[in-house]
């Protein structure tokens, strides 16, 4: 039976699941955005395509993450925790530079990005700390 902590962990990688599942399909509604202007005849850029793929692969990166590490994989604890703060700020930086990308692009990848902080809170939790302390 597991100890008090540990199941309030795994309620908590539960949680955190849950938001990189819309974060992923957050990522799947912005790449089929991207494919609909495509097939629509319109000008999509490389960097679009490149980007909006990488959202979403970087969504199964994270679940795999969260994964492992719920199960006591400390050196996957130590990257969901990293990823799940630096992605967020890095889509919306990059973003946020002049004539990189259109507008209704930026905003939809800023909706990804929103879908990930809540993670960043959740598994930096001192409570989920505290099971991968050294």
């Amino acid at each position: 039976m597991p100890t008090l902590t540990s199941q309030k962990q795994s309620e908590a990688f539960n949680r955190a699941k849950g938001f990189v599942i819309l974060y992923g399909l957050f990522g799947a509604v912005v790449v089929g955005t991207v494919m609909d202007r495509a097939a629509g005849h319109r000008v999509v850029p490389g960097f679009l395509w490149g980007r909006s793929c990488a959202v979403l692969v970087t969504s199964f990166v994270a679940y795999w993450l969260l994964t492992r590490a719920a199960r006591g994989a400390r050196w996957a604890y130590v990257r969901i925790r990293i990823i799940s703060i630096v992605m967020p700020i890095a889509i919306v930086a990059v973003d946020l530079i002049p004539g990189l990308c259109p507008g209704w692009f930026a905003a939809m990848q800023a909706v990804c990005a929103l879908a990930m902080v809540p993670v960043a809170f959740i598994v930096n939790r001192p409570d989920v700390r505290a099971g991968f302390a050294r």
